[in-house]
């Protein structure tokens, strides 16, 4: 039996929100000439279940490619300044690769930023996998993302157990699309949630993995 488990990125694994935040402001200020945010404000834009960023964030409708193309190339070397593992993350996910457990990485991130970030961080290669949105059609909470990790793995959801672990709803309704249980986080970018498996510190997810 093949245990598997996926995760999230921001605010599951790593805090990056003073990076994102700062690459935002950056082209709030070149582009538009608008004030800068808080990361308060990003955060919770972020994880609203429907919302429009581009107006969020820069008082647009929709991404205009200007944007896009300053932001990824602003962020590509901001997203490794300030960004750094949560409390008790690198040694579960030791723990969990020690005892066999395939992991894998699913996030709305570009997989270039999630890799960079990863590698800098000394724990890319603990993961099979790392997928990000611009891999896909359809994002999380679309479980597309999800299934293709699965698919990686030929899992047999008769023979093999799998989670989803994140911070936020996007990611439990992916993991739940998808057929697979769900771990919610509590440390990241969302502190609520009522979902089945709820976890307030990285050593429970061992305590359910395992």
């Amino acid at each position: 039996m093949q245990k598997i488990v996926i995760f999230d990125m921001d605010g599951t694994l790593i805090d990056s929100k003073k990076d994102i935040t700062i690459s935002i402001n950056y082209v709030r200020q070149i582009n538009h000439k608008l004030p800068p945010l808080s990361e308060d404000f990003v955060v919770d834009a972020i994880n609203m279940y429907e919302r429009n960023l581009p107006y969020l964030f820069y008082k647009t409708e929709s991404y205009e490619q200007r944007d896009r193309e300053l932001f990824e190339k602003h962020y590509k070397e901001q997203c490794i300044e300030h960004s750094y593992l949560y409390d008790d993350v690198e040694e579960m996910l030791h723990v969990l690769k020690e005892n066999g457990v395939k992991m894998a990485i699913a996030t709305n991130a570009p997989t270039l930023f999630a890799r960079t970030m990863l590698e800098h961080l000394r724990v890319a290669d603990l993961f099979d996998e790392i997928m990000g949105a611009d891999r896909v059609k359809i994002s999380k909470p679309h479980p597309e993302m999800i299934k293709a990790i699965l698919d990686i793995y030929n899992y047999d959801e008769n023979n093999d157990r799998a989670w989803m672990v994140g911070d936020n709803s996007k990611d439990m309704e992916s993991g739940e699309n998808a057929g697979i249980e769900t771990i919610f986080v509590t440390w990241g970018f969302s502190a609520n949630g009522n979902y089945k498996s709820i976890v307030k510190e990285p050593k429970e997810i061992l305590n359910i993995i395992l």
